[in-house]
């Protein structure tokens, strides 16, 4: 496939997203799939110990500070799907305005973050990776914030785990999926724009649980 990063976005507009099979295949490949999982911006769960930690301020959160490093932590495991072209790829996009990420830092290093792509009022999450304890977790409650502050009214995590129907996700079929996404794509979300909020009012918008 000669992707470019016209076509990723074209990709996404139609509801599919690239993948490779690990990170030395120079092959990439479109997913399309049957069942897609999406958080709810509104049905986002924090727990209480989760709460706890966010409230506690031990972390410090940005955007886009250093998206390649989020990428890499993201690629930085035994198994993964970002390959030398995906990464290039969406570091251009990067450029382009069209990928973001979301940072958690501690001690002034990066322990965590979330990356993915902004397209009209839908954010496609790509990947997240944890260095401490629920900073990917952190990561996620904030990012739902922001989305939601910035008009976005998709979040698409494309598959649905364990992980993230803890925190809320939840499966559709590819039909209802669809629609949310023509709806989404008429809107026009802002990212950069609304500020990091304080961690009680990260807390409060989302959904308590034991």
């Amino acid at each position: 496939m000669n992707l470019t990063p016209e076509l990723l976005l074209q990709g996404y507009a139609m509801g599919i997203f690239p993948m490779a099979e690990h990170r030395d295949d120079p092959e990439v490949f479109w997913v399309d799939p049957k069942r897609r999982g999406i958080i709810p911006l509104d049905g986002f769960r924090v727990s209480r110990s989760l709460a706890r930690r966010i409230r506690r301020g031990e972390f410090d959160i940005a955007i886009d500070r250093d998206f390649a490093a989020v990428v890499d932590g993201c690629a930085d495991r035994a198994e993964t799907w970002i390959n030398a072209e995906i990464r290039d790829h969406y570091l251009a996009l990067h450029r382009m305005g069209h990928a973001h990420s979301l940072e958690v830092r501690a001690d002034g290093l990066l322990v965590g973050g979330v990356y993915g792509v902004a397209l009209g009022g839908a954010f496609f999450g790509e990947s997240m990776f944890s260095r401490r304890t629920d900073a990917s977790k952190v990561a996620l409650a904030y990012l739902v914030h922001r989305l939601a502050q910035g008009g976005f009214t998709l979040f698409d995590t494309q598959f649905l785990t364990t992980h993230l129907a803890s925190l809320g996700g939840v499966e559709i079929s590819r039909g209802q999926y669809r629609a949310l996404l023509s709806e989404a794509l008429t809107r026009d979300g802002d990212f950069t724009g609304p500020a990091t909020p304080p961690a009680q009012e990260v807390i409060q918008r989302s959904t308590q649980i034991s």
